[in-house]
């Protein structure tokens, strides 16, 4: 970090008088050139090897090695040498978090303007100047715990493969709605990926954050995502909890797309058409939702019930079905499955309550080709579009700059209509 310098009173007097020196040289030597150096003092050069000014120097209460600072204190360094003064100060934990801070007008002292982190490890880097000499001082320290609560992150999804379309998540352990508190905790929650991606952070609520990339996943990255929060001042009384970290793995990029007035369905693997299946959508009614949704597991047999959409048992929209080879699209119950009994109206017309059917053996092939965070788009249909959040994964139906306007690193307002978390209801048939 960058700060100006100081200027004490004897800067001036020390200035007039290496002019006068310098002028001597000039007139004195210059018929003899290879004198001029003689008349040089390299001791007291900027350009010369720093001395080590490390005694020179009051840490405060860090300044005993041995003790654990308390990290709710300013961290304080003072110059104890009356000709010298500060120039700069670097203080920075073990995982690479810096302290701000400010240096007096006469750079005698400096002090942090951030807090300290608990339970951390620092090392203080001071830059000095004693009469044109430059000095360098480094001190290491260490801070306690604190009795701030902690607030604590669980990343997601849980270690694995994904499709290229797995938005990855941070819940909070506590409610974050203030620009500045958010700023801290977005900045501290990092992903990295190989191959490098863009991509972000943005906020569903005040404790739910989502990631993901400006375009899909790149077929076969890596990706690890972790939380720098341990011991960070977030806000009075909270504190960033212990670090957490997480490894993923992409998949192939495997898409499905499917036709919901042209009742198809084609399923590609990087770029590649694997096939294109007959399929059923919802009636009218029972629309399926428009737009991209990332799956988010899978089931051989599940029981589908009218009644767990709201259907009154007995009337002449009522089911209660077992049904094989089903992925989950929405938390409240879209499904591509086997539907065995719609195969007729496959391929040409659309009967079923909400989720996307098709064959037994299609529906079983497509089972065993798609993976979680896979992507299946319905487009060309009549029904509501997919929400970005609150019932699955929706996020990619948002525009880049959409996106971002949910980043607090971006500067720009929460989402509009954010929802909580999302409620696991039963299936739609």
């Amino acid at each position: 970090m960058g700060h100006e310098r100081g200027i004490s009173d004897s800067a001036p007097i020390r200035a007039v008088a290496s002019r006068r020196t310098a002028l001597s040289c000039a007139l004195i030597l210059a018929p003899l050139m290879v004198w001029v150096t003689a008349c040089s003092d390299a001791s007291r050069s900027l350009t010369g090897k720093p001395y080590d000014a490390t005694e020179q120097l009051s840490f405060g209460p860090a300044g005993d090695s041995d003790a654990a600072v308390n990290p709710d204190e300013p961290l304080k360094i003072t110059s104890k040498d009356t000709d010298g003064r500060i120039t700069d100060v670097v203080a920075t934990d073990a995982v690479g978090r810096t302290v701000t801070g400010q240096l007096s007008e006469d750079g005698s002292s400096w002090h942090s303007t951030s807090p300290l982190a608990a339970g951390a490890s620092y090392t203080i880097q001071v830059s000095t100047e004693n009469d044109g000499r430059p000095g360098r001082g480094t001190h290491t320290f260490s801070t306690g715990d604190s009795d701030a609560a902690p607030l604590d992150v669980e990343l997601g999804p849980t270690t694995g493969t994904y499709g290229v379309g797995q938005p990855l998540t941070a819940e909070l352990s506590e409610e974050v709605a203030d620009p500045a508190e958010r700023l801290l905790v977005e900045s501290a929650l990092t992903v990295a990926s190989e191959p490098q991606v863009e991509g972000s952070w943005h906020w569903v609520d005040d404790t739910l954050l989502h990631y993901r990339p400006k375009e899909y996943w790149p077929a076969g990255a890596s990706v690890t995502v972790s939380s720098q929060l341990a011991g960070l001042h977030i806000r009075e009384g909270l504190r960033g909890g212990a670090g957490q970290e997480l490894q993923l793995t992409i998949g192939d990029r495997v898409e499905a797309v499917a036709d919901i007035s042209g009742h198809h369905m084609t399923v590609s693997r990087n770029g590649e058409v694997l096939r294109t299946l007959p399929i059923t959508t919802g009636k009218v009614g029972f629309a399926t939702r428009d737009g991209k949704k990332v799956v988010l597991g899978q089931e051989q047999n599940v029981r589908m019930t009218g009644t767990s959409i709201g259907i009154p048992a007995g009337s002449s929209e009522s089911y209660d079905l077992d049904v094989s080879w089903a992925t989950r699209l929405t938390w409240s119950g879209e499904y591509v499955h086997a539907a065995p009994w719609s195969v007729g109206s496959q391929g040409n017309s659309n009967v079923s309550h909400g989720c996307t059917g098709m064959s037994d053996a299609d529906a079983r092939w497509f089972f065993e080709t798609v993976r979680q965070g896979d992507i299946v788009e319905h487009i060309n249909g009549y029904g509501e579009d997919m929400a970005p959040f609150g019932n699955g994964f929706g996020d990619w139906n948002l525009t880049w700059d959409e996106w971002l306007a949910g980043s607090a690193l971006h500067q720009a307002p929460d989402p509009a209509g954010a929802s909580g978390s999302p409620s696991r209801l039963a299936p739609e048939l």
